[in-house]
């Protein structure tokens, strides 16, 4: 799908506050709220927009200890791996898993209330997990940007 001005405005804006009205928008860009809607309404039928969520503050529910996780799998067979990413999608303390070229498989982003809670999570959760070689995890000391905005 090609973009034009307008479409790239909205998705901007969009990301920006989602919970904005047509009117707000159809302010912001000069168009009537009709005109607006059914932008968005193309926007999310195409794909462009998967879905709307609210973003919520880690510290605000205790949930503050960001480690990534590189996983390396016994072996590459098909059956690993469908076995592994069905398996890890169930845990909830995964935020993101990536298959990644390089010296590991996978890339976790996990998110959980504290050290002891990340080593219960390893020990309880992941390593139960059939057919994983290896681990390397990396804990966040600060994190400078996060944004989940994507430009134009």
């Amino acid at each position: 799908m090609t973009f034009d001005d307008i479409d790239k405005k909205i998705l901007f804006y969009l990301q920006e506050d989602s919970k904005q009205t047509n009117k707000a928008l159809s302010n912001k860009l000069n168009l009537s709220v009709t005109a607006v809607y059914e932008r968005i309404k193309k926007l999310e039928k195409e794909g462009c927009i998967d879905k709307y969520v609210a973003l919520v503050n880690k510290q605000k529910i205790d949930r503050n200890f960001l480690v990534f996780c590189h996983v390396r799998l016994e072996k590459h067979s098909q059956d690993y791996v469908i076995s592994f990413e069905k398996e890890v999608k169930l845990l909830p303390e995964v935020l993101e898993c990536h298959h990644i070229s390089g010296d590991y498989d996978y890339l976790l982003k996990v998110l959980v209330k504290d050290m002891a809670a990340f080593r219960e999570f390893m020990v309880k959760k992941l390593t139960t997990i059939n057919h994983i070689g290896s681990t390397h995890s990396m804990f966040v000391i600060n994190e400078v940007k996060h944004s989940t905005a994507l430009n134009f």
